[in-house]
């Protein structure tokens, strides 16, 4: 354990943004499944809505420094790839 005043602050402050981290992590992946799955059930009206809805769920992630916005963009690509086929 650290001992000095600073160190201890950028303990619980790491500790802090990793939360956060994970919880947008969690919520990007959320928002992809939905945009596979429906893309597996063949509802082109759902798969839209999903990809529209993940994209900005994404990109906002990116924005907030959780995620590279190479890692976005491929992220986008795949999704949108994968609507544009059905």
């Amino acid at each position: 354990m650290a001992n000095i005043k600073s160190a201890k602050k950028r303990i619980r402050t790491s500790e802090k943004r990793a939360e956060r981290n994970k919880s947008v992590r969690s919520g990007v992946k959320t928002a992809m499944k939905k945009v596979f799955a429906a893309v597996e059930s063949n509802d082109k009206a759902a798969a839209e809505a999903a990809l529209k809805s993940a994209t900005g769920t994404i990109e906002k992630a990116g924005a907030k420094g959780v995620y590279h916005k190479n890692n976005v963009a491929r992220k986008v690509s795949r999704l949108a790839k994968a609507v544009s086929k059905m």
